[in-house]
């Protein structure tokens, strides 16, 4: 296997692609890029240039309340959710309305909302607008709250999720009260360990790493606020877990990327990343991703993801480990499209088509890569 294996890529670029860039606001090196390995990408860049076309989920957290009831309760508020092919997931049609005037305040109340942090727990409010010619206010009713400002939401009821995130989470073969040790190596801010957490029905046990000292505080307000009993919260790196000498049953890598697949949600990314990010991203993640690997016990399931389309962060990263270890191999995945086989000058093995790459064109849901890794029985 060709030693640069994981060298960020430059594809030239041409008249097309110089006009897609300056259309759609990215650095031409992307789009060249992206002109190569995404399916109808000129589709994709107008599809996340538009925000009516961003989808929002929500998974419901079952320590704590069933789904039926979590969804009759949140549509007696009014709230409009959608089944999805998880059965604990529902994309919420209303997420959020924007920006409510409060009478009794006086004062705008933005409500924030993203997958990680959600700051204002109001459960309710009063519009209000200001007659011109009454010179008073006006009280137009109830007001409903963003979805990651209700009560249920801080109770633990739910947690603010994207779709594929979740489907990462379901593919660790991981049933109802099973006694397994899972080790999540960049647990942060909580949404995969929680995830896991109810899976296991709190049973077994997690560890959870997180190398940034600065994001322990979501990780243990999420797992706190979410019933969850049974996780180890480690301030190490995780290329490092192999000093502590544990084997895991499961091993779930969500690994530190580029993020070219959340755009839609942080436009600055579009012109904030280099070729150089790509190529210290893809260093890590192959420390990672054998660290891991070397944690997992004889038979046990290993879960590689990124929120990339990258290549280098996805399919190389897979290719490095088969490489290196024999005793590595790729299974099935139940979603998604097939992984790339060759990508440049690159050719992968066959078996690369196991793992699943998401669009938010094809999918509705963030760009996201999902590897599913066996360690293959002494």
């Amino acid at each position: 296997m060709d030693e640069n294996l994981g060298c960020p890529v430059l594809i030239t670029g041409n008249e097309h692609s110089r006009f897609l860039s300056e259309r759609y606001g990215y650095k031409e090196w992307m789009i060249s890029r992206f002109l190569n390995f995404i399916p109808y990408p000129e589709r994709m860049l107008d599809y996340i240039n538009d925000s009516k076309n961003l989808h929002h989920y929500i998974r419901v957290n079952t320590l704590r309340t069933n789904p039926q009831v979590l969804k009759r309760r949140l549509g007696e508020k009014g709230y409009h959710l959608s089944d999805t092919v998880l059965k604990e997931v529902f994309e919420i049609k209303n997420p959020s309305y924007g920006d409510i005037k409060i009478k009794d305040a006086g004062s705008m109340i933005a409500h924030h909302n993203n997958n990680d942090n959600n700051d204002n727990y109001n459960e309710a409010t009063t519009q209000t607008d200001y007659d011109l010619q009454s010179g008073k206010d006006r009280n137009l009713g109830p007001k409903q709250a963003s979805i990651g400002s209700t009560i249920e939401y801080l109770r633990g009821y739910y947690y603010i999720q994207d779709l594929s995130s979740c489907i990462a989470v379901e593919e660790l073969e991981i049933h109802d009260g099973q006694d397994l040790v899972v080790l999540d190596m960049a647990a942060a801010p909580g949404g995969k360990t929680t995830h896991i957490a109810q899976k296991l029905n709190n049973k077994g046990a997690i560890f959870a790493c997180e190398s940034n000292s600065n994001r322990l505080s979501s990780l243990f307000f999420n797992l706190s606020r979410c019933f969850v009993h049974n996780t180890i919260v480690l301030n190490t790196r995780a290329e490092e877990i192999n000093e502590l000498e544990l084997q895991f049953d499961r091993v779930l890598l969500d690994a530190p990327c580029t993020c070219e697949g959340i755009i839609m949600k942080d436009e600055s990314r579009k012109k904030s990343r280099n070729l150089e990010d790509l190529e210290t991203c893809s260093k890590r993640q192959k420390k990672m991703i054998v660290s891991g690997f070397n944690a997992l016990k004889p038979n046990g399931l290993m879960i590689y993801c990124t929120c990339s389309f990258a290549p280098e962060e996805n399919e190389m990263i897979i290719q490095h480990l088969l490489s290196n270890h024999k005793d590595a191999k790729i299974e099935p995945l139940n979603y998604g499209m097939n992984g790339l086989t060759s990508f440049s000058k690159y050719q992968f093995a066959e078996k690369m088509v196991y793992t699943k790459r998401f669009y938010p064109h094809i999918h509705a849901t963030n760009g996201f890569f999902i590897a599913k890794i066996r360690k293959k029985p002494e």
